[in-house]
């Protein structure tokens, strides 16, 4: 379509080829709009190459047009090369040496080009081909980089999905009969049997946060059930999912605080801070919930050395903070679970320690 232009632009400078460069305009836009064409993204990889032949075919008639001036057929040409690089096999490029030649030549040969003229032919080509062959290499190792990727995040995906799906059943076994232990077990037996409850619950939350990973890729969002309720009996309920001593978590939201959200999805969000905070912070936790600007903001912070302002972002990413004691997915399924509240999360600095922010559209705000 460039070159369709540039013809019709050649007409004002050349009038007495008029009638050349509009034949050369009309070629390069219907070449154009067969390249347009949809059927090409259903033909085999390679196909497309074929168009490079009548491209060819139309650069030559341009510089015949031209009066056999060259200087806008060679940077097409190189142009052409480099389209085919990005598509199409080394083999291709050495198999357009020959038209991409003649069509170079032949024009300048039909106009009577001096020898110095037609020997430009041999700088250009081997210069045309070596660029072209050098773009080919780093667009493969690009493509065998993606495909590797992509086999790489299937295979984690098929991995993550079956590890949630098959730890859930034996989980719920496994639960149902220390439940049922407990109902008669003596004291000291009780609170090993709580604290092996506790385990379950918390890998049952890591299989729903894989399942909840494979969601967001796959779908790109996650269904919410929100409603409007009490701030602090949810930081309770919350809370009474994590093993704490007194005074290492500490409660400021104010009676008449509510929150418009998805309870389970807030409850996991709430739960995933608490944990990282206890993990890597020191006490006391703090747990804040107050209304600013038409927003709800949750704030989880701990009292502990506080992470490096570089790292605060990348905390967020799926596998940032991985290691012996988790998989990194706590803070990422945090991120994506406000987002889809549509709030955000983010870190910020305090002294001593870090806090978690999470921020929540408001009800008033939506009205």
């Amino acid at each position: 379509m460039l070159a369709g232009l540039l013809a019709l632009l050649g007409i004002g400078n050349d009038p007495a080829h008029a009638s050349r460069l509009l034949m050369v305009a009309v070629c390069d836009f219907v070449l154009g709009a067969v390249a347009l064409l949809p059927q090409w993204a259903r033909a085999e990889p390679n196909t497309p190459a074929w168009l490079g032949l009548p491209s060819f075919l139309v650069l030559g008639l341009s510089t015949w047009s031209f009066g056999g001036s060259a200087s806008g057929t060679g940077p097409f040409l190189v142009l052409l090369y480099a389209w085919a690089a990005l598509h199409f096999p080394r083999w291709i490029l050495l198999a357009y040496a020959v038209p991409a030649t003649l069509a170079y030549l032949v024009p300048l040969i039909l106009t009577d080009q001096p020898p110095l003229i037609l020997g430009s032919a041999f700088i250009l080509m081997p210069i045309a081909v070596a660029v072209a062959l050098l773009i080919e290499a780093q667009a493969r190792h690009l493509r065998e980089d993606r495909e590797r990727l992509a086999r790489i995040e299937q295979w984690r995906g098929a991995m993550m999905s079956t590890l949630a799906h098959d730890v859930r059943t034996p989980l719920s076994t496994v639960r149902m009969v220390l439940e049922e232990l407990r109902t008669e077990a003596p004291p000291p037996v009780v609170r090993m049997l709580d604290a092996a409850l506790r385990q379950t619950t918390r890998i049952t939350r890591l299989a729903e946060g894989l399942l909840d990973v494979q969601r967001i890729d796959s779908e790109g969002h996650l269904q919410l059930d929100r409603r409007e309720h009490p701030a602090s009996a949810l930081v309770k309920e919350a809370l009474s999912h994590i093993r704490a001593s007194d005074g290492d978590v500490t409660v400021d939201v104010a009676d008449e605080q509510t929150l418009y959200v998805d309870k389970q999805r807030f409850e996991q969000i709430l739960v995933n801070l608490l944990t990282n905070a206890m993990r890597y912070g020191a006490p006391p936790v703090v747990v804040r919930v107050v209304r600013e600007n038409g927003h709800d903001r949750l704030e989880v912070r701990d009292h502990g050395p506080g992470i490096p302002a570089g790292l605060r972002e990348r905390m967020f990413g799926q596998f940032a903070a991985g290691g012996s004691e988790g998989i990194g997915l706590g803070l990422w399924i945090v991120r994506q679970l406000a987002a889809a509240h549509g709030g955000r999360a983010f870190a910020e600095e305090r002294e001593p320690g870090v806090a978690m922010v999470v921020t929540f559209p408001s009800l008033s705000s939506k009205g």
